[in-house]
């Protein structure tokens, strides 16, 4: 071979290692873990838009995407139970090229099939507040242990009532989904009975809604006068049972307790219309969830398994052998209006 054709050789192979380089480095620029901030898409689907405590994500969200530079759409279920809506809604996340989805799933097993279309398209998906059935169903779960938390409610309600005989009635959310399951389960362990103990005189379901919560407690007192514990899936539902309860002149004769932590909530606690609710911190969720996303799209890292945000048992009326906060803490912690 002579010469010149070698060090054409050479040249070309120097060339060819060159764009290899290059190419790889180009490759590398345009992985999705690499992806600038402001290109990476977050999805936040909650069950409606109304509600208090999905307000305060959706606001804690904005905020923390703002910060990170991520670009955020916000979605909603027109009603609490509207799974349709959540499936559409994370069906346009999916075409969008999000990089990551946070969901309040309406119903715990409704959106598996959607979830899984999400997850095999390389998007994150973490249910915050309401766990999925089965859980593994999304990548993680950033939400209060809701089974604790219906605990410190039945616990608390049984402790404040003394040696006196219980006739319970639970005003429930919305079958199907897992928070109001553990919810409920905690509270009858918290208070120490099971499911089908003659103490619990009733049940009606309020889709955590004011008016239903005073339409099911004003059938309940209908049927049975001598209820004197009142379990409320959250703190709207607790509202519309003390106005049926004043209604029928028992409202200082019921022991009425919650879950939520909202503002107003914690405001009918300190104007003794509740006795105690347990807040729970739905900001926390959502910029956890955000957090992660935002990790997954830098490094292709993704969170796992159950994560617990906590809850306070909020009360000023404490009971012995139970830790909680006063209403001024809890003025000064709660969400919402």
């Amino acid at each position: 071979m002579s010469f010149h054709r070698i060090r054409a050789s050479a040249r070309s192979k120097s060339l060819y290692a060159g764009l290899s380089a290059f190419g790889l480095m180009l490759g590398l620029a345009l992985t999705p873990a690499s992806a600038s901030a402001e290109d990476v898409i977050v999805g936040l689907v909650t069950k409606t838009e109304v509600n208090p405590f999905f307000v305060k994500m959706r606001q804690a969200a904005e905020t923390r995407a703002k910060e990170k530079g991520l670009t955020l759409i916000a979605r909603a279920g027109k009603f609490d139970g509207d799974n349709e809506g959540q499936v559409a809604a994370i069906e346009d996340l999916i075409s969008a090229g999000a990089k990551g989805i946070l969901v309040t799933p309406n119903n715990s097993s409704g959106m598996l099939d959607i979830i899984k279309r999400a997850r095999e398209s390389g998007i994150l998906v973490i249910a915050l507040d309401t766990a999925t059935d089965p859980a593994d169903a999304v990548d993680a779960t950033f939400a209060t242990d809701n089974f604790e938390a219906g605990v410190k409610q039945g616990a608390y309600a049984r402790k404040a009532m003394g040696d006196k005989e219980a006739v319970v009635a639970m005003l429930d959310g919305t079958p199907g989904g897992t928070v109001d399951t553990f919810r409920h389960d905690g509270y009858l362990k918290g208070f120490g009975i099971a499911e089908g103990d003659p103490a619990i005189v009733g049940a009606a379901i309020t889709n955590g809604a004011q008016d239903k919560g005073q339409v099911g407690m004003e059938n309940l007192l209908s049927k049975n006068g001598d209820i004197n514990a009142v379990y409320t899936i959250n703190e709207p539902a607790a509202a519309g049972a003390y106005a049926a309860l004043k209604s029928f002149g028992k409202e200082d004769d019921v022991m009425l307790t919650s879950i939520d932590g909202g503002c107003a909530g914690v405001r009918d606690v300190k104007d003794g219309k509740i006795a105690a609710t347990v807040m729970q911190f739905p900001y926390k969720m959502a910029e956890m969830g955000v957090d992660a996303i935002a990790e997954y799209a830098a490094t292709g890292d993704k969170p796992s398994g159950f994560v617990d945000t906590g809850s306070e048992l909020i009360t000023d009326k404490p009971v012995e052998g139970l830790e909680s906060k006063d209403t001024a803490w809890g003025l000064e912690n709660c969400w919402g209006d």
